[in-house]
């Protein structure tokens, strides 16, 4: 599955296949995330609500 990360370092938006979806927080504040690398091997975080994060098919 494709999502839109943000690239700090190239400061720009980009397209990456997703490699893992986690949470992040107690049950109370849960937020969710998905993790992607970059072509040379730097990780991405895009938090997504929690909608997006139950119907990703990871």
């Amino acid at each position: 599955m494709k999502h839109s990360f943000y690239d700090v370092k190239a400061k720009k938006k980009v397209n990456a296949e997703v490699t893992e979806k986690v949470t992040y927080g107690k049950k109370e504040k849960m937020r969710y995330a998905f993790k992607a690398k970059t072509a040379d091997g730097r990780n991405l975080t895009a938090f997504v609500s929690k909608d997006v994060y139950s119907s990703a098919k990871i």
